[in-house]
């Protein structure tokens, strides 16, 4: 991952234009499916907002996939090949990686540890493999990941108060900002155009969410800002 550009930008479920975007500088990474699991099983709803690409043949592309559970949710090894097989299928078109969103509990940790690692036993070994991370993962929580079979876990800098209340709680945050202390999750992180970004950029690759959509949150100014930090 390290061929890829510095900055990524997230399109999530909403209609995109980044046509503007300039792939020599800017990836792109999509919501491309949801897969839900509930009392009724594994079910997949694809993306169904456009979005609208530069026409370039060297953008580099991630396909995202977001988990959501159901307190109802079967979490077994059935379910967690279902559940792999439909992330793959978010590689029909070409990918140059791809991404797992999932929130897990701690209850869901083991069985999201079997789901990635079907994924990663049938991912072609030049696709690397990417999830978001609370910033707790990273953290003081990090022990569980350590040995995922992923080649990088972009800690989440955004909507981190949850994270930031049970810091606390640990005696974790003498300062504003949670020490990432797993090296997975050091070469990256994410943002959102629309909260204090965190000190230490430096060197790393960014991804950015867009809170309002990049129709409002100005996607080239976002980038020369980024360039400044």
């Amino acid at each position: 991952m390290q061929k890829f550009p510095r900055f990524t930008v997230w399109a999530w479920e909403r209609r995109e234009d980044l046509r503007t975007l300039d792939p020599a500088t800017t990836a792109v990474a999509w919501l491309d499916r949801t897969i839900i699991l509930d009392a009724r099983g594994v079910s997949v709803a694809l993306r169904h907002q456009p979005l609208l690409l530069p026409a370039s043949a060297t953008l580099v592309r991630i396909p995202v996939v977001r988990i959501e559970t159901r307190d109802s949710a079967d979490l077994s090894e059935a379910s967690a090949e279902a559940t792999a097989h439909a992330i793959l299928s978010a590689l029909d078109a070409p990918a140059a990686a791809l991404q797992i969103d999932f929130d897990a509990r701690r209850s869901e940790r083991a069985w999201y540890r079997d789901v990635l690692t079907r994924v990663r036993r049938s991912l072609p070994q030049n696709v690397p493999l990417s999830i978001t991370a609370l910033a707790s993962w990273c953290s003081y929580d990090n022990a569980w990941i350590h040995t995922l079979p992923i080649d990088e876990a972009v800690p989440m800098f955004f909507r981190m108060e949850p994270d930031r209340r049970s810091a606390a709680l640990h005696g974790e945050l003498a300062s504003p900002e949670l020490t990432i202390r797993e090296p997975i999750c050091s070469h990256s992180a994410g943002i959102s155009t629309r909260e204090r970004w965190p000190a230490q950029l430096a060197g790393k690759r960014i991804y950015v969410f867009s809170d309002g959509g990049w129709q409002q949150d100005d996607l080239e100014e976002t980038v020369k800002q980024l360039w400044r930090n």
